[in-house]
């Protein structure tokens, strides 16, 4: 599996192509509900294709987090990927970062 603790409070994911995908959204969300106080990066790297099932946990995920008060951040999403979450709406309700080092910056210096 691509999870790994990045920090005592950031979990990092190093998302795999489909199918996988789903197994790898459910098993961080189960780690974040054992956990509780952490953030969430997902890396985008290795994804061509999102599916509908995907996106769906991943919007799981994003109201398991916000709902205590922590942050997903994407990063390194291609831009046939970018164009899903624009074409869906979902482009203003996640958040983006260019790779993962601006990604884990910005959540160290919120924390």
């Amino acid at each position: 599996m691509g999870i790994q603790n990045w920090s005592e409070d950031i979990i990092l994911v190093d998302l795999p192509q489909e199918p996988e995908m789903g197994d790898e959204l459910k098993a961080v969300t189960e780690m974040v509900r054992d956990r509780g106080n952490c953030e969430v990066v997902i890396d985008f790297s290795s994804v061509d294709i999102l599916t509908s099932s995907s996106i769906s946990k991943l919007l799981k995920l994003r109201k398991l987090l916000t709902d205590c008060g922590h942050r997903l951040v994407f990063c390194s999403v291609a831009a046939a990927t970018r164009g899903i979450f624009t074409v869906t709406g979902l482009d203003g309700i996640f958040e983006f970062a260019d790779d993962k080092f601006v990604a884990l910056a910005s959540l160290q210096m919120v924390s």
